[in-house]
C-alpha cells in the first residue's frame, strides 16, 4: 500500500488538487499473479491493484509510464455503477507501479490510446451511447490538462457509441460500436469505424468504413461482404507482425472476426476479415524479445504484467469471460489461420493488453 504522501491528481474539470494517497487509491504491487499460469520461462507479477477503483479495461504508454482506465461499474451508456458512481479513472503509473496521477473523466472509459505527437492521451466513453471523447495532456498545467468534446454529428449515425482509438499517419480512427441493426434485426449497414477530427470542443467524425463493406477473406482469397455487429477494439499492426504489418485492425468482437485495413482513410483503403476461433477484445504484438506484456483483469480488480523472452512479431489477444471458447485466457494469435490457443491461463475477464519492449 502506498504511504499516505501527497501527489497531483487531475480532475475531469482540468483543476488540478494535492490529495492525500490513502483509501481508494490503486495499489501497486510485485507480488506474483494469483492462480495464473503461463509457458515455461514466463512469469507473472500485479503491476497493479484498483482498491476501490474498479474494472481496468484499457491501457496504454505515453512517455514511458503506463496508464490505466477504471471504469468504476459505470454502465455503457453512462449510467449511475450501483454505487452511485459515475466517472471512470485513469490512472499514471511508472514502469515499477508507483502512482504518479490520477483523473476522472465523467461516464464509462471504454477505449484509451496516447498520440504521441500530440502528447496526449485520447479516451471515449460510453461504448453504447451517449458517448463522447476527452483528452488528457499530462505535463499540461492543471487546469488544461483535461478536455472533453462533443461529436458531430451527434448523435452519430451508427446509433451506438464509441469505443476503441487508433492513430494511424497522425490521425485518430474510432470504433463505432453498439451499432442499430437495419428494420430486419439481422443485417448492419452503418459506419463501423470513423476519422475524427478535434477542433475546439467538437470531435467531428466521417465514416471510413462500413458494417457491409466488402473485404477479402483472409483464408480463402476471396471478396466477402461484412456484417459487423459488434466494432470493438481497434489498433495498429506494428512492423514485426508476421502478417499485416501496418494495417489498422478493427476487432468485430461478437462476430468472431477481426478485419485488416490497409491505408485507412484513403482512396485505396483495402480490407482483409480473417474469422476467429473465438471472440477476442484487445490484441497485442511483440515488437522485441525483451519487454512486458500487461493485462487487464477487469473482474479481479488487477493489472498483470507478463514477463519472459518473447519471440518478436508474437501475436497475442484477450478472451472475456463471455467469449464462445477459451473464456477468461490470454490468447495467442495465429494471424494464418485465426486459431487463438491459450497462452495464459487463470485470468477471470482479461480485456485490455499492452506490450512494452524494454528501453
Amino acid at each position: 500500500m502506498f504511504s499516505k504522501s501527497t501527489r497531483r491528481i487531475g480532475l475531469a474539470c482540468g483543476a488540478a488538487v494535492l490529495v492525500g494517497l490513502g483509501v481508494g487509491v490503486p495499489v501497486a504491487s510485485g507480488a506474483t499473479g494469483d492462480a495464473i499460469s503461463v509457458p515455461s520461462g514466463f512469469t507473472t507479477t500485479t503491476f497493479a491493484s484498483g482498491g476501490t477503483l474498479s474494472h481496468p479495461d484499457d491501457l496504454t504508454v505515453l512517455g514511458g509510464n503506463v496508464y490505466v482506465a477504471y471504469q468504476n461499474g459505470v454502465g455503457s451508456a453512462g449510467e449511475p455503477s450501483p454505487t452511485g458512481q459515475t466517472a471512470s479513472t485513469v490512472v499514471e503509473y511508472t514502469p515499477k507501479g508507483q502512482q504518479v496521477a490520477q483523473w476522472k473523466l465523467t461516464g464509462k472509459v471504454d477505449g484509451m490510446t496516447a498520440n504521441a505527437t500530440a502528447g496526449n492521451l485520447v479516451a471515449t466513453v460510453n461504448e453504447d451511447g451517449n458517448s463522447s471523447l476527452y483528452t488528457i495532456t499530462p505535463a499540461a498545467p492543471a487546469a488544461q490538462q483535461v478536455k472533453h468534446y462533443t461529436y458531430s454529428p451527434n448523435p452519430l449515425p451508427h446509433g451506438g457509441g464509441t469505443d476503441s482509438i487508433a492513430v494511424a499517419n497522425g490521425a485518430l480512427y474510432i470504433s463505432a460500436s453498439n451499432p442499430s441493426p437495419n428494420a430486419d434485426g439481422k443485417t448492419f449497414t452503418k459506419p463501423a469505424l470513423y476519422k475524427v477530427t478535434l477542433s475546439g470542443t467538437t470531435a467531428t467524425a466521417i465514416s471510413v468504413f462500413q458494417d457491409n463493406s466488402t473485404a477479402t477473406d483472409a483464408a480463402t482469397g476471396k471478396p466477402t461482404t461484412l456484417n459487423l455487429s459488434d466494432p470493438d477494439s481497434n489498433t495498429v499492426m506494428p512492423a514485426a507482425a508476421p502478417r499485416f504489418a501496418g494495417d489498422l485492425l478493427l476487432d468485430s468482437q461478437g462476430d468472431g472476426q477481426l478485419v485488416f485495413l490497409a491505408h485507412p482513410g484513403s482512396s485505396n483503403q483495402a480490407a482483409t476479415v480473417l474469422k476467429l476461433n473465438t471472440q477476442v477484445d484487445d490484441t497485442a504484438v511483440a515488437t522485441a524479445s525483451a519487454g512486458t506484456l500487461y493485462v487487464t483483469d477487469t473482474a479481479a480488480n488487477k493489472v498483470i504484467a507478463v514477463h519472459g523472452s518473447f519471440t518478436a512479431g508474437d501475436v497475442f489477444t484477450a478472451v472475456p469471460s463471455d467469449s464462445k471458447a477459451l473464456a477468461g485466457t490470454l490468447g495467442q494469435l495465429d494471424l494464418k489461420t485465426g486459431t487463438v490457443s491459450p497462452f495464459g491461463k487463470g485470468f477471470t475477464n482479461p480485456h485490455g493488453l499492452l506490450f512494452v519492449p524494454n528501453s
